[in-house]
């Protein structure tokens, strides 16, 4: 919680990594004027809810998704993708269900994720010197677009409201229902192994859902379906959280609201910092340092916060992070991120769980399989080898068993996106489509980093969901999926 000589504008005080140059200050204090006054994308009771299940996550009681597009683009604002996102996520989220038999906290890194940390202000194009690519909300794709623009955070305020409205408006009209898990795009899978897995889980899903009807646990009117009157109920409405890096600080301050803190009881209520722009929002590898701007602005906010941890983090500076951002170790505060690399996991987890569990710091440990194992391949695609990206996941998970810790949750990028053909992008190798590198070029759609597409999200959602199911019944024996789909042991 904030103290007293924190305010949502204290960070200007402090050296502040990949900030933005506008050209016309002016320009962008009118627009950001603007955007303080604009209403409030989420609530702080829909903050302070996310919160009480990220408790859920730390005692293990809940597992955690978090998952999207490594940076969202206003082209991509449609019906078809928006949809698509979404209903990858809960086709994810249900397999975990199903295997791990606990609740899932979904977070999509969508409405809102629209910068870019960069790791120089420059790139060349064609022999020519231009500013780097920072996101839609500042400057273009084009390389005669490149130069920072206020209005783009304004549109991106717009673009993050449509997208909100839109999952919001999909949630609460029985998209989300289990009565229906066959819609949620299994046409697309064409994989005959993993359509088989899928259709076993759903078969078991339906069963248990005929079971509940016959016996009259939903005989009422949310039996009936939304568009006929039904009620949402409990097997047709989920909670759903948005959330984005925490990149453009002058963006997240316009964004930041003081009100009575949600749930605190009678008068005289305390009041909290909320940034009301997504519901949870972390801070990077790049902009995490200890005396900077961005851990200055995230240490006052009353959301639930993401810290990443790579290879450079040491030990104890990350228990002095901890100590920043959390001095009161208030449960469901923190998730720290873990993105090390398949082949560097086994040298830092290990000294990272030691070091939060002898603090005494409650958090969240998630896996982020993704960003430590990115490479080129020869033909010049910025990709991911999906067995060594599994890999790492699956040393995670073993390294919190062997330390008494327990991975609560995986953070990924991956879309739901298709051609116009129905096929889905090809943007990393393996999987259970055994994507060559040959085929890189097809379909790679990704202005960022590269995504898992489909079929590869739920490779791994099995994986995961075979992993916790033997775990659950005591079966100690080879995860057969994870062999089928070329993983290998790094540690």
């Amino acid at each position: 919680m904030a103290d007293s000589n924190w305010h949502p504008s204290s960070w200007k005080s402090r050296s502040a990594a990949q900030m933005v140059d506008y050209p016309d200050q002016q320009h962008l204090q009118r627009v950001l004027t603007k955007i303080n006054a604009l209403p409030p994308l989420v609530t702080p009771a829909e903050i302070e809810r996310l919160r009480f299940q990220i408790t859920a996550v730390q005692r293990n009681e809940a597992f955690l998704l978090h998952a999207g597009d490594c940076a969202e683009s206003f082209d991509a604002c449609t019906q078809q993708n928006i949809s698509a996102k979404i209903g990858l996520i809960l086709s994810f989220s249900l397999i975990l269900i199903w295997g791990g038999r606990l609740p899932v906290v979904r977070i999509g890194r969508i409405a809102g994720q629209y910068a870019k940390p960069r790791s120089s202000g420059t790139e060349t194009i064609d022999n020519r010197e231009v500013l780097s690519f920072r996101g839609d909300n500042v400057n273009g794709l084009d390389p005669n677009d490149r130069t920072p623009d206020p209005e783009r955070l304004l549109s991106a305020y717009f673009h993050s409201t449509a997208t909100l409205n839109y999952v919001r408006g999909l949630l609460t009209s029985g998209f989300a229902s289990l009565h229906h898990p066959r819609d949620w795009s299994l046409s697309h899978v064409r994989s005959p192994a993993l359509r088989s897995e899928f259709e076993k889980i759903t078969r078991g899903l339906s069963d248990a859902l005929d079971f509940s009807h016959t016996i009259g646990a939903d005989s009422g009117r949310e039996s009936a379906p939304f568009d006929r009157g039904g009620g949402r109920g409990v097997l047709g409405e989920i909670d759903f959280y948005t959330s984005h890096e925490g990149l453009m600080l002058d963006w997240e301050q316009a964004m930041t609201r003081e009100v009575n803190i949600a749930g605190s009881g009678p008068s005289p209520q305390e009041k909290g910092f909320y940034n009301t722009s997504a519901h949870f929002i972390w801070v990077g590898d790049r902009t995490r340092q200890l005396d900077g701007a961005h851990i200055e602005y995230f240490r006052g906010i009353r959301n639930p916060i993401g810290i990443k941890v790579g290879p450079s983090l040491e030990n104890a500076e990350l228990i002095r992070l901890l100590q920043i951002v959390n001095p009161n170790k208030e449960s469901g505060r923190v998730t720290l991120i873990t993105r090390y690399g398949a082949g560097k996991i086994g040298d830092h987890l290990p000294g990272h769980i030691e070091a939060v569990k002898h603090s005494q710091h409650p958090v969240a440990w998630v896996c982020d399989p993704m960003h430590g194992n990115t490479l080129t391949s020869s033909s010049g695609f910025k990709t991911r080898n999906f067995g060594t990206v599994i890999s790492e996941l699956t040393s995670c998970i073993s390294i919190h068993a062997a330390c008494g810790s327990r991975l609560g949750g995986v953070s990924l990028e991956f879309t739901g996106e298709l051609n116009d053909e129905g096929f889905s992008v090809t943007e990393c190798l393996g999987g259970s489509m055994e994507l060559s590198e040959e085929q890189l070029g097809l379909r790679y759609q990704s202005f960022c980093d590269p995504r898992l597409n489909f079929e590869q999200s739920l490779d791994v959602a099995f994986l995961i969901s075979n992993y916790f199911k033997e775990e659950r019944l005591g079966d100690k024996g080879e995860n057969s999926i994870y062999a089928a789909l070329g993983g290998r042991r790094t540690i």
